[in-house]
């Protein structure tokens, strides 16, 4: 008899929802809208209708399915709780007790950084590989660490939140965290761009990304592709932070595999080369050899890890 799985990233705007084999094989996938009203109180009975439709419509019982994997933007406890997602609306929700609840089914939940990460080692980039460390790289950063094939989420469930490592401490701007100096604060799409600002408020230098309003990450990266030296060395510095703290959390995790995913990974190579040349750098010997990929999976990480917690 085959085996099924569902695998269920809860965003801000919309639910990502995928069916799958046992074998990894992604079968349909589709989106519902999250709806977020009265403290998201419907978005699990939404998700629950929607396993019960896709089951109805492909005449699959619910033995044959081995459960649910769900991915929210938030801290999630190894029991299932979720503890505050603002994006949502939620306080503190059982998710796993809940949704099992409602669809009779067995549901693991984890952050959905960090089963994007598990999403990438099972079928994506780091495939093959059991120690892994994925960097999200968007409007903030985000993380994943993967031991021995298994999520490191910690105690309070925030584990891997890469983000916000303190890369300067002498920063006077306030990341969205309400700390300062966060890795974010460079790294990040908008953190580029910020540091683009006030370089070009600092320096007469003539540079193309003036010509660009409003500037965005992608314009930083594609004149420094073009050869702008100023875009080049805004390069250089976000690669230059983010590599010495990725070779700082490989002190701890000693990750076989480092993955960079998000909307600034589309810079590619450019951006790639830069990060693992700084990364070596400041590498401790043992792993100055760690390798270095761009996310394979896209939007589809999220639901790839959530179902590998049920599958793999």
């Amino acid at each position: 008899m085959k085996k099924y799985g569902f695998g269920v990233d809860i965003g801000g705007t919309t639910i990502k929802m995928g069916f799958f084999e046992s074998d990894g094989t992604l079968l349909d996938k589709w989106e519902i809208k999250t709806n977020t009203e009265n403290g998201g109180a419907e978005i699990l009975s939404d998700i629950a209708k929607a396993i019960d439709n896709k089951l109805a419509q492909e005449a699959i019982s619910k033995d044959q399915v081995e459960g649910v994997g769900v991915g929210v933007p938030g801290p999630v406890k190894s029991n299932g709780v979720v503890n505050r997602c603002v994006n949502l609306g939620w306080g503190i929700v059982n998710v796993a007790e809940e949704l099992g609840a409602l669809t009779g089914l067995e549901v693991k939940v984890g952050n959905d950084a960090n089963v994007a990460a598990l999403g990438e080692m099972w079928q994506g980039a780091a495939k093959g590989c059991k120690d892994v460390v994925m960097v999200t790289l968007g409007t903030g950063v985000g993380g994943g660490i993967i031991i021995d094939g298994k999520i490191v989420a910690g105690f309070h469930g925030a584990g891997g939140e890469i983000g916000h490592i303190t890369v300067n401490p002498d920063e006077i701007e306030a990341c969205n965290c309400g700390k300062y100096g966060c890795l974010e604060q460079y790294a990040s799409a908008t953190g580029i761009v910020r540091m683009a600002k006030r370089k070009l408020s600092k320096t007469d230098d003539a540079t193309t990304l003036r010509n660009f309003e409003p500037l965005t990450a992608k314009d930083i990266f594609d004149e420094a592709k073009a050869g702008d030296e100023v875009a080049k060395e805004l390069v250089d510095e976000l690669g230059s932070i983010l590599g010495a703290a990725l070779s700082n959390l490989a002190c701890v995790v000693n990750p076989e595999s480092i993955v960079i995913g998000g909307g600034v990974s589309k810079a590619g190579d450019i951006l790639i080369e830069t990060v693992q040349d700084h990364f070596k750098e400041n590498a401790f010997h043992a792993f100055k050899e760690t390798s270095f990929g761009i996310a394979t999976l896209g939007n589809d990480a999220g639901i790839y890890g959530c179902v590998a917690m049920i599958l793999a």
